[in-house]
């Protein structure tokens, strides 16, 4: 498994001091080869608005052509009010339309819910499973992973300093990279 795989992290907070991001910067700096990752950032796109779909604007047609150019998508999102944050599902409208063209379709896929909370986010970490089996997303079933306490995990610098997690993620990582060669031929 020599080949690198770009893998397209979408963050489901724009706070720029999110635990959420601060996590994706984390696994972008320990992922193993042959995973190459970059955070896509979605909070520019406009709210999806099917007037549009047939000639989009720019921020919409720039966000799917990286989606669809990236070999796997990695989630990492906090949980709002039992489900993913608004953002994070406009960013999956935006990218599954027009009907028939989704950006998503076929594309390995992850989930990692990051929380302050004693739950790590399960409830959108679930709800978000269940929008990636409508999008042809094959989403890695195991390892779970549901971030808890997740305050309590970064230095000042936003660097990881709990070894275990490292270690979780890492694992992680390594079972997605093999879930991404196992799922991306499909």
């Amino acid at each position: 498994m020599s080949t690198t795989r770009n893998v397209a992290i979408l963050v489901g907070s724009l706070r720029k001091e999110s635990l959420n991001r601060k996590l994706a910067k984390a696994l972008i700096a320990i992922a193993p080869p042959p995973l190459q990752m970059e955070i896509v950032e979605i909070g520019q796109l406009p709210l999806f608005n099917q007037d549009w779909e047939a000639d989009p604007p720019q921020a919409v047609r720039d966000f799917k052509a990286r989606i669809a150019a990236a070999d796997a998508v990695l989630f990492v999102t906090p949980e709002y009010n039992r489900s993913v944050p608004g953002v994070l599902k406009n960013a999956i409208d935006v990218g599954s339309r027009p009907y028939g063209k989704s950006a998503w379709s076929g594309k390995p896929g992850a989930v990692i819910s990051v929380s302050p909370g004693a739950i790590g986010g399960f409830g959108a970490n679930h709800h978000l499973r269940q929008s990636l089996v409508f999008l042809d997303v094959p989403a890695l079933p195991q390892p779970e992973a549901y971030i808890g306490h997740a305050s309590k995990l970064f230095d000042e610098q936003g660097a990881l300093k709990d070894d275990s997690t490292r270690e979780f993620l890492l694992k992680l990582l390594q079972t997605y990279a093999q879930w991404i060669e196992r799922n991306r031929a499909r």
